[in-house]
């Protein structure tokens, strides 16, 4: 944690506690922001800034000195648009059934990738007599969303387009960002570079996370990472230079004796060969705890730190609690009314998906709405 800070936020009643530390997350976006110079470093704060808290994330992020937000949804949009009046907002996921007056009205520039999205935007464009402002999505091989290359050409062919609609962005997204060794990424750059070359003068944005690290050349004028400013490393061949903003902790609410032969957890999948000790934990599927966490005889599991001491995932994860393993922690490090900690302590978040065989990103935005929201924040 962060010094010169202090805490807000409430232990009372908290079954599990999610600890945001506010200056280390501006710290990561300024470390990133350095490391893209020039280019400009926006910041991704869809899905609640990735269920950490729109509200509190955008303040600090924008103290910190960040113009540049993207959002997914129209609600996302009014939200980010309250706390940042001034500031440059793009909706990535285009524009759904009532969007457009919702973006126009909000200021918002939506990211579209149909061509129906950019007719929908174009004829309200002509209804207000202005040209709104929008972002295009061009597809270099993702293939979710973004235009196909025939599209963008006969877009930047097409003078009343260009004449209807003020363009203020071109990006694209990269499939295989988290593995520098991918030629894929390499094969987008290319197509990027090709496609987007039709706007001149346009500003380009290519990188997320990943792709920031993949060196300047993906760069272009702006990047919009996300999960890297919340401290996650999505790819370990080549870091982000973050640290951890987010820590992880639960109850524990019992410890109790195993004889030899006894099961722990539903369908009896966990089986004590020795005399043990078993702590429950007030944590489980409904709190952001993958099931595939579960540790069923002869699978590893996940692990919890208790009082410093590296601690297993026994039996399955049901939806309120988890249970581990407490046999070789010394005498009383577990005690009920304590916290375990699920991530941090050297446990990442990167850790916590490899063990339930999913990424980082869906742990941290699945973290539920039971656990309290605690904030470090600066002292000033």
């Amino acid at each position: 944690m962060t010094v010169n800070a202090r805490m807000s936020g409430s232990l009372a009643g908290a079954t599990g506690t999610i600890t945001i530390d506010l200056v280390q997350i501006a710290a990561n976006w300024k470390a990133l922001a350095a490391k893209v110079a020039p280019a400009q470093c926006a910041a991704v704060v869809k899905a609640d800034a990735y269920g950490l808290g729109a509200e509190r994330i955008i303040a600090t992020l924008t103290q910190a000195g960040c113009t540049t937000f993207f959002i997914a949804t129209p609600d996302e949009a009014e939200i980010a648009r309250k706390l940042a009046p001034d500031a440059q907002i793009y909706a990535l996921d285009g524009l759904v059934e009532g969007a457009a007056t919702v973006f126009a009205h909000q200021g918002v520039k939506p990211v579209l990738s149909t061509i129906d999205d950019i007719s929908v935007w174009a004829a309200l464009s002509r209804m207000r007599g202005e040209a709104l402002p929008a972002a295009i999505h061009i597809d270099t091989g993702l293939h979710r969303l973004g235009l196909p290359a025939r599209d963008v050409r006969h877009l930047a062919a097409d003078a009343n387009f260009l004449g209807s609609i003020r363009l203020e962005l071109v990006m694209s997204h990269l499939a295989s960002a988290d593995n520098p060794r991918d030629p894929k990424n390499r094969d987008q750059l290319l197509a990027f570079e090709t496609l987007s070359a039709l706007f001149p003068g346009v500003p380009r944005s290519l990188a997320a996370s990943d792709g920031l690290m993949l060196g300047p050349a993906y760069h272009f004028d702006l990047v919009r990472p996300g999960y890297a400013i919340y401290g996650g490393q999505a790819s370990q061949l080549a870091p982000a230079p973050v640290k951890p903003a987010v820590r992880v902790a639960a109850r524990i609410l019992a410890v109790a004796d195993v004889a030899p032969g006894e099961t722990v957890g539903y369908s009896a999948t966990w089986r004590a060969k020795r005399p043990s000790r078993i702590a429950t934990i007030a944590a489980g599927y409904a709190d952001g705890v993958p099931r595939t966490a579960s540790a069923p005889d002869g699978r590893p599991g996940g692990h919890v730190m208790i009082a410093g001491n590296l601690a297993p995932l026994v039996g399955r994860v049901s939806m309120d609690l988890i249970t581990v393993d407490v046999t070789d922690l010394p005498d009383g490090a577990a005690k009920p009314g304590e916290f375990a900690t699920l991530i941090g302590e050297g446990l990442t978040i990167e850790d916590a998906g490899f063990t339930a065989g999913t990424i980082g990103y869906e742990i941290l935005t699945r973290l539920g709405p039971r656990f309290t929201r605690l904030y470090f924040e600066s002292a000033a």
